[in-house]
């Protein structure tokens, strides 16, 4: 890891950006115990590293809290190549204004989300008030496919130590205790609504079709699940 590119340090109390930077470039990797997975780790590319800050500066640089909102884990064209939850690096150049050398092709999660983002405000709007993350922070391959961690148990159980401890991590940023939402209605709720009710890290789950499902198998009703999502989010941003 290049040490010039991490935060400096300071008197004052980090900014909300800034614990984001720590977080991805610092935690310890998941250890991947069950035979033919691998994880996807882009911060160890010094153009993920400086695009990750840039865009913590940008859109993260204050002391607000916001509302957690949680995909299940990164992929391939989207956030395990960007460093970024749900943004493939075209909705990083073009929509975030962040210019890099990271390239690759768009992914349908970060369709829909940026083209929900654009309903809601643009990413200046968004961003001051909602965290995008996953419920695991790295991606998940099985060859060259993206996987999720829920997909084999054992995989999901050897994971969730780890889910759970950085859980409690990105909570620390500064995000809403009361209240998250969970994007996907499946496994990805299940795993989440058994880990909160035994460990209580929200006082209640807000659930959402994921992105990928909306795309791939309700495309023709694309305004409604926008729609949907923006008031769901605005309804959480605005509830005291």
């Amino acid at each position: 890891m290049d040490e010039s590119r991490l935060p400096a340090a300071s008197d004052q109390p980090a900014t909300f950006g800034q614990r984001v930077v720590g977080f991805f470039l610092h935690v310890e990797r998941p250890r991947i115990t069950t035979p033919g997975f691998d994880i996807m780790d882009p911060y160890q590319s010094a153009d993920v590293q400086a695009a990750l800050q840039t865009f913590c500066a940008t859109f993260y640089g204050d002391h607000r809290q916001r509302l957690l909102i949680l995909g299940i884990n990164p992929g391939r064209f989207g956030g395990g190549i960007t460093g970024i939850s749900f943004t493939d690096p075209w909705a990083l150049h073009n929509l975030c204004g962040i210019h890099t050398s990271i390239t690759g092709q768009r992914e349908l999660s970060s369709e829909f989300i940026y083209a929900m983002i654009d309903r809601y405000g643009g990413p200046p709007a968004f961003f001051q008030d909602c965290f995008l993350s996953a419920v695991l922070p790295f991606g998940l391959l099985r060859g060259k496919l993206n996987v999720n961690y829920y997909d084999e148990r054992a995989l999901m159980t050897g994971l969730s130590p780890y889910i759970l401890r950085t859980l409690r991590m990105q909570i620390d940023f500064g995000v809403r205790r009361d209240i998250a939402i969970v994007l996907g209605t499946g496994k990805n709720l299940d795993f989440l609504t058994r880990l909160n009710n035994e460990h209580a890290l929200f006082g209640r789950l807000v659930a959402l079709d994921h992105p990928r499902f909306v795309m791939q198998y309700r495309r023709k009703r694309l305004d409604e699940y926008l729609d949907r999502y923006v008031e769901t989010i605005r309804t959480a941003v605005t509830q005291p």
